[in-house]
Formats: structure tokens, sequence, C-alpha cells
């Protein structure tokens, strides 16, 4: 494809270089120097912590055959210095957008052809859109997944190094979907990539708001803007709305939401436990899974699931209400919620032969650390859910509630004691660890969660290296108990100030359940 036609549509200032009218035949479309090769175009613009300008020179000595630029003193220097390079330079600020133009000219605009639903949300997001995806499958449709965990395209799993890609790897996958026979388009949708225009020229057919709570202030600085950079998915500010808005309208920004959603033009589908045209009524719940009747527009279904708990009821209906909008029926429904096993680091238990339940999970907000908790209150107060032994000491007493939890480092600092303050409130006993501390000290972070987890009273034991923080839980675990292990669930490294390492919560709870078995035999 020739420099011209991949610049169509797209805000370009001014162009230099030999073909000026057409330009070179361009093989390939980066953002990273690093996988540019020979006639590759290169994208140099201004990220958040990286410039790319600064990489065009290596683009150039690995083959490029052109550069876009969203720096007029690049765009100059770089005509000057490599007169026989293609060079367009786009408005500043504007590298994103011309990414998403140039991307979709390159992969021949796979967004037109496959169905897009996004979801977006603090917290069910990669939930919702597994659930999603298993009930289009189960209607025997192909499907390309983006997500936190890991990418699918129809049918192939694929590493997902971001929640939401850049729209160039974005519409590659896309692509490889639709030559794969894919029809259908599931995504999450971080409220970073709103807000960076990752997901700019995409035209949403469903767009999910899961709910809102204190996340990613780091970034955004204020809820205010969190809720802002969240709305651009349904208000019609990438370009036009989605043609259908699931809004969960228990949630007090949901039911904002709405109103702005309605007004943008898309059609509302309102879901909740206890309101909305999608409703889950009569829920049995147990540590296997649950059942509930779902009530729906024009009928009802029984729906059984290997997921379990008031959140996952939220994940269910928001999947069903956009599975219906995407022309599903209602068995076809109930089939894809059966279907899905797990979602790897969402309540995923570990059975190493253990008279306790260990789960671990996601949960890294003060929310999700709450409904995590309360959760877990409900197996361990019932007992036809309590794993015992006859004549353990434990027997005929009610299980107890073991919290595992740390929070990120370089992240948003006041959500820290919060997060102590759930953890202690909904556990019988919290030891207090390292999450992800990346730059910051372990010991300092732990510091600020501290004030919320002794606020309640609750007991506790700091320990800083997280393989011995989880060793000690299930050392205090008795049979009954269920030990959560918070806040990193699907990961498989921890990331310290000196680097990554390989960490896994499952693998190391399981190792530390072996131990305990060997010590005590």
């Amino acid at each position: 494809m020739r420099f011209e036609e991949l610049l169509s549509g797209a805000e370009v200032v001014r162009r230099a270089g030999p073909n000026a009218e057409v330009g070179p035949a361009i093989r390939g479309v980066e953002y990273d120097s690093r996988r540019v090769g020979p006639g590759s175009l290169f994208l140099a613009m201004q990220g958040e912590t990286t410039d790319g300008n600064r990489f065009i020179g290596k683009a150039i000595e690995q083959g490029a055959a052109a550069v876009v630029t969203d720096s007029a003193a690049v765009f100059v220097d770089t005509a000057r210095r490599h007169p026989e390079i293609a060079v367009a330079e786009v408005p500043a600020g504007g590298g994103r957008r011309a990414m998403a133009v140039i991307a979709a000219n390159f992969f021949g605009h796979p967004e037109r052809s496959v169905a897009l639903c996004g979801v977006t949300g603090t917290n069910g997001k990669t939930t919702t859109a597994f659930l999603l995806e298993a009930m289009l499958n189960a209607a025997g449709r192909k499907t390309v997944l983006v997500g936190t965990i890991e990418n699918h395209v129809a049918g192939a799993v694929r590493p997902a190094p971001h929640t939401t890609p850049e729209s160039r790897d974005l519409l590659a996958l896309m692509r490889k979907g639709l030559d794969a026979g894919a029809t259908e388009a599931v995504m999450e949708v971080s409220s970073h990539a709103l807000a960076q225009g990752r997901v700019y020229g995409l035209a949403f057919d469903v767009a999910i708001f899961t709910n809102l709570t204190q996340d990613h202030l780091d970034y955004h600085g204020t809820m205010e803007h969190y809720f802002a950079a969240k709305r651009a998915l349904f208000d019609g500010a990438l370009g036009v709305p989605p043609r259908v808005a699931v809004i969960n309208i228990d949630d007090a920004h949901g039911v904002e939401l709405a109103a702005i959603a309605r007004q943008a033009g898309a059609e509302i589908r309102a879901y909740g436990l206890g309101a909305g045209e999608f409703r889950a009524e009569d829920a049995q719940m147990g540590a296997a899974g649950m059942s509930f009747l779902l009530v729906a527009p024009h009928g009802e279904v029984e729906v059984r699931t290997r997921l379990t708990g008031r959140v996952n009821l939220y994940n269910l209906l928001a999947a069903a209400a956009a599975a219906r909008a995407r022309g599903l029926t209602l068995e076809q429904i109930a089939e894809g919620a059966a279907s899905l096993a797990c979602v790897p680091g969402r309540f995923q238990t570990v059975d190493a032969g253990q008279p306790f339940t260990v789960v671990v999970d996601y949960a890294h907000t003060d929310d999700a650390l709450r409904n995590l908790t309360t959760l877990a209150r409900e197996f361990v107060d019932h007992p036809s859910t309590q794993k015992r032994r006859a004549g353990d000491p434990g027997a005929g007493k009610s299980g107890r509630v073991i919290t595992v939890f740390g929070c990120g480092g370089d992240r948003d600092r006041a959500k820290r004691p919060k997060m102590g303050r759930a953890a202690g409130e909904g556990s019988d006993f919290v030891v207090l660890t390292s999450d992800n501390p990346r730059s910051e000290d372990p010991e300092a972070i732990m510091q600020d969660a501290l004030p919320g987890l002794l606020a309640t009273g609750t007991k506790f034991v700091a320990e800083p290296d997280r393989a011995r923080a989880i060793g000690l839980a299930m050392e205090a675990a008795r049979p009954g108990d269920i030990v959560l292990i918070a806040g990193k669930g699907h990961e498989k490294e921890q990331v310290l100030r000196h680097g990554a390492i390989p960490f896994d919560d499952a693998e190391v709870a399981a190792a530390a359940i072996r131990t305990l078995a060997g010590a005590r035999a």
C-alpha cells in the first residue's frame, strides 16, 4: 500500500520526501521502533512517558521507508537529515488519532466488518467480557476477545500486554480474527485507553458499563475526570455513540450515564438486581456455583453457572443484556453462561488437598475487596459450604475469613487506607503485604494502608515479602476457613523496584500448602 493511501482521512499538516504525491510502498505500520523492518511506516508520537520522536533515527536504521510525526520541529529536522525518507506531520497531540486512521487503512478496515462490544467500569470488565464471549460462542459465532488477562482470536489464545492495546495492535487483532471467520469482537475498554484516544475511530455496536468506584486517581486526578473518561464510550465523543448502551442502574453513575447515552442517541438496556429490564430473581449461591432466574424483556430463563456471588450476578446480567442486543436467544445465553468454567484470577480456587478453601482474586480496590470478603463471609457462615473433617477442632463453628492483600506502588495513594479498612471490616484475620510495589518502598506502601486496617480492630500481621505472607495465611488457616489472596489475580510476575520477578499467587499458595502438610506429617 502506498504512503498516500495510508494517509487518507488523517489530519496531515504537511509532507516532504521522495514521491511526495504518492510516497513509497509500505509493508508495515509500527509505533514501536523495535518492531520496524524494511519498508515500514514508523508512527512517532508523544506518549505518556516516552516520546516516540526520539527513536526516528533507530527506525530509519532498521529500514523505515516513511515517518509520521506529531512534532513540527521533528518534521523539519527529519526532512533535512533524511531527504530519502517520506515524512508527514500531523497536529501536535494528534498522534493517536493519526495512528487509528492509518492502521485502519493498512489493515483494510476490519472494524467495519466485525461487530464490536466494549466493556468499561472499575470492576467486572474481565469477567463480563469472558461471559459475553462464551455466550456468543454458544450461538456459533466466532469471536475476538481483547482484555486484561489474554486475547482470543477465533479460539486461539494470545498474550495481552495491556488491557486495551494501541489502535494499531487492536486493528491487527481484528484483522486476524476477521480472516479466521470472526464476526464479533468483545473488548475491555480501560479509562486510560479512553482518555488517551486508543479506541478513536471505532464504532461500538454495544457498550457496557459495570460500575464506578475509586481507582486510577493517580492518572485521572479526580473522580469527575475518571467518570468523564468512561463517559466517552457512551456520549459520542469517539465519533458516534453505541447503538446499544447496557447500563448498571444500581450504580449511581450508571443512572447518570443512561441519561447521557440516551441523549446521544443510544438505545438503553438497563440491568440491576432489583430494577432494570434485565434482573436476577431467586438466586441460589454456593461455593461451586449458583443458579438464578434471568428475567428479561419478552421472556425469562433459568441460568446455572460455575461462577458465584453477588458481583457475578451483575456480570452475568451485563453480559446477558449485551448478548440479547447482539441477537442471541435466552437459551443461547443460558448455555453460554453454563459453559464458562472460570475466569483466571477471578475467585479462582486453589486445591492442594487442604481442609480449608483458598481463593486467588484480582480485587485491588476497596470496593472489590469489600465484595470479595462479603462473598467469602457468605460461604463460611453456611456449614454446607465448609470443608470439615470429623474430629477437627473447628468442627461445629463458623469458619473465618483470612485475607492477604497489599496495595500497588506508583498508583493512587488515597485508596490505600480505604483498602485497609475494607480488608479489616470483612475479615477475621488479615495479612498485610506487598502487591506490585514498582518503584516505591513496600513497607512505606504498607504504612499507608495501616490506618484504615487499624481502625477496624481486626487482628493482623504485616509481612512485606508476599510469598512469606501467603505462607503465614496458610499456617493460620483452620478447617472450614477461607483464605483470600487478593490483588494480583491472574498475574504471573511481581513488579519490584529493580524489575519484575516470576510470581503466581496460585502457585505460591499451592507450594505453601504442600510445605505445611509436609511439616505436619
